[in-house]
């Protein structure tokens, strides 16, 4: 029989969910300086700016042709 590491712990008690709770514990604690931060206040997007760019340009182009 191969030698595979025992599951249990020092006290045989085996908890699959035991990491999976303190990772949990661990993310959900607050920074030491207190509340989190606020994220930063979102500028203009690039993407919704040449979003609005290529539409101009579809409108112009199909109102151009139509007037061809």
């Amino acid at each position: 029989m191969a030698n595979t590491p025992n599951p249990q712990g020092p006290e045989g008690n085996y908890d699959p969910a035991g990491s999976t709770q303190m990772f949990r514990a661990f993310v959900d604690e607050t920074p030491q300086g207190g509340s989190r931060q606020a994220p930063a206040p979102a500028g203009p997007r690039i993407g919704l700016i040449v979003g609005v760019v290529v539409a101009v340009l579809v409108v112009a182009a199909v109102a151009w042709l139509a007037l061809k």
